[in-house]
């Protein structure tokens, strides 16, 4: 997969870009410890974001994950991430993750980039249902999934510990197909 929109383009994670990820990831680090607590905590340094990588390379030849990128095609520069997680081919339904750069963050960038990501994972992989988790407090990652059709099915209590200990509430959104 490999969509352009705008000035930007979203295609499946390459593993062995651990640098530049590690980079998306550490200039966003304190934004994204609350909410992409696993993410942060394995890639501390570009050692472990390499190693983290090869886990991702793994994860993705098993079906398991699916990391997509966002890139800027001016830059050149990874600005974003959309992935695929918690997979279940028994029904088939997963979890979607997503963020972006502090700088190009409110500006539509990551609503477009999960809509061509939804668009491909409905045509490549037949899911039925797909899940996002967004603290309640995350009011632009709440938009993004309303922008995206996703609907709120629940809050669920202390369901998330944070890289700070602190476990919150999450507010469950789905989108159904048919």
């Amino acid at each position: 997969m490999h969509q352009q929109f705008k000035n930007f383009s979203v295609r499946k994670f390459d593993p062995a870009q651990s640098h530049a990820f590690f980079h998306l990831i550490d200039n966003n680090r304190a934004r994204l410890e609350l909410y992409f607590a696993g993410t942060v905590g394995h890639t501390q340094t570009l050692q472990d974001a390499e190693q983290y990588c090869q886990a991702i390379r793994q994860r993705t030849q098993q079906k398991t994950y699916f990391p997509f990128i966002i890139t800027c095609n001016k830059s050149k520069q990874y600005i974003g991430l959309v992935d695929v997680k918690n997979i279940n081919w028994d029904v088939p339904k997963a979890e979607i993750g997503y963020f972006i750069d502090a700088d190009y963050a409110g500006k539509g960038i990551i609503s477009q980039a999960l809509s061509c990501v939804l668009t491909y994972l409905e045509q490549e992989y037949k899911f039925k249902k797909l899940l996002c988790r967004a603290n309640s407090n995350n009011l632009s990652s709440i938009g993004v999934a309303l922008n995206n059709g996703f609907e709120l099915e629940g809050i669920i209590r202390n369901d998330y510990k944070t890289t700070n200990n602190d476990i919150v509430d999450l507010n469950y959104y789905g989108k159904v197909y048919p």
